[in-house]
């Protein structure tokens, strides 16, 4: 069982792990290389739990303590106490849901590891949007892909932001980051996929004219928001797919774009 430790003193060092999460660009450097993540809110720190990840400390508001007796009694990982004030000082903003928990990182999978047994894959390339990492890694989960490939300069799908949004879909879906950007897109063709590339270019084969779920292996390939796939990434696919539009709309969010698109591909595919 974990000790229940009030703190009263925002510059305590056991509160480290904790210090100033709205500065993004201090948290992306240094939760990797620390090998800690921050899981926001009862339902996210759960479902990071139930994926395996290993818990460093809880830090709480009184409140929330019996809320999460029961992971309390199952973790040795310290909890502490404090008052939403003191929460607010150590953070840099107003915890509204009243616990946080620094997690344990694990080593993430080679591609080829992931490659072996999926068939829908979700490819993407320089998103470094965290509400877009975790709105995409969310619809991924729910509609059934089953791996997410990033290249070298996505975004931390487990930086604070993308975690939330994905409601912990980040834990269900596994993922990879390719170290050679777009020359590993041929370790995903060596692997029996074929790399439709999501753009709006009129050239674009419609997702319809496409029908993704009819093939074995598909990886679906998604840019940043606004500029879209690079000329190398479009160039290193096997197909321009397009999602048809109405009214005059030439292209949606990428976080809407790829739940649409995500549908499309696992729709009706084949079952083990």
């Amino acid at each position: 069982m974990a000790d229940i430790i009030t703190i009263d003193d925002p510059e305590d060092p056991r509160l480290t792990d904790y210090t100033g999460l709205t500065d993004v660009e201090l948290r992306r450097r240094r939760e990797p290389a620390e090998g800690l993540f921050i899981a926001e809110g009862e339902k996210v720190i759960r479902r990071a739990g139930q994926a395996g990840y290993a818990m460093r400390s809880m830090l709480l508001t009184a409140k929330w303590v019996e809320v999460m007796r029961d992971v309390i009694d199952e973790s040795p990982a310290p909890v502490y106490v404090v008052t939403p004030e003191l929460a607010e000082r150590v953070t840099g903003y107003h915890v509204h849901r009243g616990a946080l928990a620094s997690m344990e990182r694990k080593a993430l999978p080679e591609a080829g590891e992931l490659l072996r047994t999926a068939r829908r894959v979700v490819v993407m390339e320089r998103i470094n949007d965290h509400t877009n990492i975790g709105a995409i890694f969310r619809s991924a989960a729910a509609l059934g892909m089953d791996a997410v490939l990033l290249s070298p300069d996505c975004a931390d799908p487990l930086y604070r932001r993308s975690v939330k949004v994905s409601m912990g879909a980040v834990f269900s879906v596994p993922y990879a980051r390719l170290a050679s950007w777009p020359r590993d897109l041929e370790t995903v063709r060596e692997a029996g996929f074929r790399i439709l590339a999501l753009t709006p270019a009129e050239k674009a084969t419609s997702m319809d004219d496409a029908a993704p779920h009819r093939l074995e292996r598909v990886a679906l390939m998604l840019g940043a928001e606004g500029d879209g796939l690079s000329d190398r990434a479009l160039r290193a696919s096997d197909e321009w797919v397009r999602i048809p539009m109405a009214h005059g709309v030439d292209s949606l969010n990428v976080g809407a774009a790829a739940a649409v698109a995500f549908y499309a591909v696992t729709s009706g595919r084949p079952q083990d």
